[in-house]
């Protein structure tokens, strides 16, 4: 399998050998440029939103993710609108591509994972995965430790609660949370006149 052919596999949701050697190369490509983000100083933020837009696929206006980030290809397959804020610990598993929308906030420690491996350990010990792509809406805020799983969709203005674990698609304008993620309640009027539990805005 030529190179081409194996990154059409990559993003087509198809089994693929991830063992490979021209592939394993690209990758470190990516990953020093990574590298080089998670190493710069706090007062270095020109130098920072320069890296980040060599690492990502896109980065729109004003983003910002504070090291140390973690990814699979040092954010090659991951697309950012405006405004996106990410604290500390972002990880993204990004063999295939991870959309984002503008104004998103991501806690400390969130997880969105793009890739899979097969159940069957035979497959699995020779190298095999698959991947799916994820989509995070406009106005969205996933909470500390948020694990976004293979092939999710979260909709616009929902925010995902702290621990939870997304393995189906969330709508938008709605609170979820849970392990399994779930929908807890829609976002409404008493969200515009309280902020936390019984503290008026």
């Amino acid at each position: 399998m030529t190179l081409d052919e194996l990154i059409r596999s990559i993003h087509n949701e198809e089994l693929y050998n991830c063992m490979n050697d021209e592939l394993l190369a690209e990758q470190a490509k990516c990953l020093e440029l990574q590298y080089d983000y998670n190493n710069t100083r706090p007062c270095e933020k020109e130098k920072r939103a320069e890296l980040l837009k060599k690492m990502l696929a896109e980065c729109g206006e004003g983003c910002y993710v504070e090291p140390p980030l973690h990814a699979n290809w040092g954010g090659h397959n991951v697309h950012f609108g405006d405004y996106v804020y990410a604290n500390f610990g972002l990880t993204l598993v990004d063999d295939t591509h991870i959309y984002v929308g503008n104004n998103v906030l991501f806690a400390p420690n969130v997880v969105r994972s793009t890739a899979g491996h097969p159940i069957n350990p035979e497959l699995r010990a020779q190298g095999y995965q698959f991947n799916s792509p994820i989509r995070i809406g406009n106005n969205v805020w996933l909470g500390a430790g948020v694990i976004v799983m293979p092939g999710v969709t979260i909709g616009d203005n929902t925010v995902i609660g702290a621990g939870s674990v997304v393995t189906r698609d969330i709508p938008s304008g709605v609170v979820a949370y849970g392990n399994p993620c779930r929908v807890a309640r829609e976002i409404g009027e008493r969200d515009k006149e309280y902020y936390f539990k019984n503290k008026k805005i």
